[in-house]
């Protein structure tokens, strides 16, 4: 296995992600951006259960594949409206629930003599429901509020291209908030000592209110690609 500075993977993780959005959205078009939403809320339940240091401080390692995923409705928001935006938000609420059903159903199976993995996957996926449950709670109220923002900053402001930073990290760095305490407490409240846990919760959201900050040239960008399958905006 390849070493590398946690910091150095955080950096890495912001072009790749914020990246893929893009490049999925150049190929596929709006379902692109759908396919990333889910893509990014499955594994951010998995990659959010792994504590880790970055710039010495106690974070999570699914905080940028999450935070990319509002980048998926702003996007949505501003090249489709709002009834698209909604529509990633419902299909990864509802690919989250499957989820969080397969993993019981995979851990409901009694191993035989030749497994090997099954305790491992009992210590994964026995984190899921809490997790999921966090995650929905958060997801819903956090990706809703975002898209309501987004086009309240549009009717207030115009929807020229100058306001779109506003429109942008407006409403991504507020929602984002709301997530980050909703998500922290019903996961992580009294799984870890309270001052890991309240550092986990002021460095989620300041790790996700960077990448908030750092994906407005991606987003200036998107709002420039034309999809590959000529989808009509």
């Amino acid at each position: 296995m390849i070493h590398m500075p946690n910091e150095l993977i955080f950096i890495m993780t912001v072009l790749i992600y914020l990246g893929s959005v893009l490049v999925l959205y150049k190929l596929f078009g709006k379902n692109g951006l759908y396919a990333f939403a889910i893509f990014g809320t499955l594994l951010g339940n998995i990659a959010v259960c792994k504590n880790v240091n970055i710039f010495g401080v106690a974070t999570t390692a699914g905080n940028v594949l999450y935070a990319a995923t509002f980048l998926v409705t702003d996007i949505l928001s501003e090249k489709y409206g709002k009834k698209d935006a909604a529509k990633a938000v419902a299909y990864s609420f509802s690919i989250m629930i499957l989820w969080m059903l397969g993993t019981q159903l995979v851990l409901w199976f009694a191993p035989n003599e030749n497994d090997y993995i099954h305790e491992s996957l009992k210590v994964v996926f026995g984190l899921v429901p809490r997790i999921t449950i966090a995650s929905l709670i958060g997801f819903v109220c956090s990706q809703n509020l975002d898209v309501f923002l987004y086009h309240f900053i549009w009717n207030k402001t115009g929807s020229s291209k100058a306001k779109l930073w506003l429109r942008n990290n407006g409403s991504t760095l507020t929602s984002q908030l709301i997530d980050t305490v909703i998500f922290t407490f019903i996961a992580f409240w009294g799984v870890y000592p309270g001052g890991v846990f309240l550092s986990i919760l002021i460095t989620t959201y300041l790790f996700k209110a960077v990448v908030a900050l750092l994906d407005t040239p991606f987003m200036y960008w998107a709002r420039s690609i034309t999809p590959m399958n000529g989808e009509a905006e």
